[in-house]
């Protein structure tokens, strides 16, 4: 028998055509209602099952591409982010062979990560998927067997029928051939049509048995082979998901401490910097102070300068400027005194012009000034003499006197300036109690400028008198600010719109 290709030979070529017609010509009898179709819905069901659980794989193993796929280019972004890092690091800066070793051990957990991907997730993803193609070309082969297993019973039992009909057929013809035929050849054709009827039957049959045979080989393996894989799916999900889920959390873990690690060293180079710039800072401060006389305060401590306006959160109010206490020609004794506190007080006995009084012919040489010291009591500083004690006044320091009488002493150190609560200013019934606004409570002095820089705080000029005002919410209130209205705005308008808080240390009771 002549070969067409390799393994092929004209008659199975043209038993595979008879093979696809016939299939063809059953599926179109069967889809008419001519022919009945073999079911099996157990079957069909575990094939759904199977192309769902195809799709659902596909899908899986598509998505896991992209994730690593994803990794990788996340591994490639930060070895070029962190590679930009040891670039830029300066070799005398601090660590830098500390910020090597992260960056070398950050690629390698990268890299490691990545290729635990891959044997653990993506590898197992394509042997389960690898399984898929042979059974569901298994699944098309069997469809295909049954149709020829339908096809063959239907022959089959279309000859049962028509055995009648085609004896019917036959013998018509042969009781014709026996009018003409000689009595001896009568029997002879009798019986070929017999044996052919038969020869044909018998066809039928076999190839119904062989049809069958092999539909239910495949059959039986597929009814097998299909729930088993139908429920291999969960205990593949749950196992590839854990591979992933184990991965990220043991690569995240060690990145974390490689992340602290970097971090620890980046901290300790800002402070190491921080500290180089505050040591040039203070020594360029102390080279500025050498040759320059600083103010000093009652207390002999360096005065501060005027720091900026408070922040809206208000924490503490501004220092104000140091006050002026270099002594001039205009400093009066009493004032010189009070510079050294109470513990000082001269006996100065105040005695008229009269008794000091040249002697005739005398000079200011051959005076007396005995009587002018003032007696020293124990522990108290000696007073330097000044230009004023030559033409000291007794009714000069008599005023003054009455002035500080009237003053009451403030002690610094008892009671802070921020701590002090404002008292409820006392009334008398004057008519200028009358015109203060509501929730007066006294006046003070501003003793230096303050400039406003938020909308609810008050704009203030050295000599300005403010009126103290309550707070219309006592929580509101911050340590060491006030709330008032300056005096001149309300005598001309009589309105609280224009009242503001100001730092209480800008300010001295009047």
């Amino acid at each position: 028998m002549a070969e067409i290709g390799k393994g092929v030979t004209a008659g199975k070529l043209a038993s595979n055509v008879q093979k696809k017609i016939n299939r063809a010509q059953e599926k179109v009898m069967q889809k008419l209602g001519k022919a009945d179709e073999t079911k099996d819905i157990l079957f069909e069901e575990g094939v759904l099952n199977f192309h769902k659980q195809l799709t659902e794989g596909t899908k899986l193993q598509k998505d896991l591409r992209a994730y690593m796929a994803a990794v990788k280019a996340m591994h490639e972004s930060s070895k070029r982010l962190q590679d930009c890092l040891v670039e830029m690091y300066e070799p005398e800066w601090y660590g830098k062979d500390e910020v090597d070793s992260i960056v070398e051990d950050t690629d390698v957990l990268w890299t490691d990560f990545h290729q635990k991907l891959v044997d653990h997730a993506l590898i197992s993803m394509d042997t389960y998927l690898g399984q898929f193609p042979d059974i569901r070309a298994r699944i098309a082969k069997r469809d295909r067997k049954l149709v020829d297993y339908d096809s063959a019973r239907h022959h089959f039992a279309s000859l049962q029928k028509g055995k009648k009909k085609d004896e019917v057929k036959v013998a018509k013809p042969v009781s014709l051939l026996e009018k003409a035929a000689p009595g001896w050849a009568q029997g002879i054709l009798s019986a070929h049509h017999v044996a052919q009827t038969n020869l044909s039957r018998s066809q039928a049959e076999e190839e119904l048995g062989r049809a069958q045979k092999v539909f239910d080989e495949i059959n039986v393996d597929l009814q097998e082979e299909l729930p088993s894989l139908w429920n291999s799916r969960v205990g593949f999900y749950v196992n590839t998901f854990q591979s992933v889920a184990g991965l990220e959390e043991k690569f995240h873990r060690e990145m974390g401490k490689l992340s602290l690690n970097l971090n620890d060293v980046l901290t300790k180079l800002e402070e190491q910097k921080a500290g180089k710039v505050l040591e040039k800072t203070e020594a360029k401060v102390k080279s500025d102070m050498g040759g320059t006389n600083n103010s000093l305060t009652p207390g002999g401590t360096t005065a501060p300068g005027i720091p900026k306006s408070p922040s809206k959160l208000k924490p503490g109010p501004p220092v104000p400027p140091p006050p002026k206490l270099t002594p001039s020609k205009d400093l009066k004794t009493e004032n010189i005194i009070n510079l050294f506190g109470e513990t000082f007080v001269p006996d100065i006995s105040v005695t008229s012009p009269s008794q000091f009084e040249a002697p005739a012919g005398g000079s200011l040489l051959d005076m007396d000034f005995d009587a002018l010291k003032p007696a020293s009591s124990p522990g108290a500083p000696a007073v330097p003499a000044s230009p004023q004690a030559a033409s000291w006044d007794p009714w000069e320091q008599t005023d003054a006197a009455e002035v500080s009488s009237n003053t009451p002493a403030v002690d610094s150190d008892a009671v802070p300036a921020e701590s002090a609560e404002p008292q409820p200013a006392e009334t008398n019934g004057s008519a200028e109690e009358v015109d203060m606004p509501p929730g007066f409570l006294y006046k003070v002095m501003v003793m230096h400028d303050y400039v406003a820089n938020d909308s609810d705080e008050l704009e203030m000029k050295a000599g300005d008198v403010v009126l103290v005002m309550t707070y219309d919410n006592p929580d509101e209130q911050d340590e060491g600010w006030l709330l008032g209205v300056k005096e001149s705005d309300w005598l001309q308008t009589k309105e609280l719109k224009i009242k503001g808080v100001f730092p209480e240390n800008f300010t001295q009771r009047a």
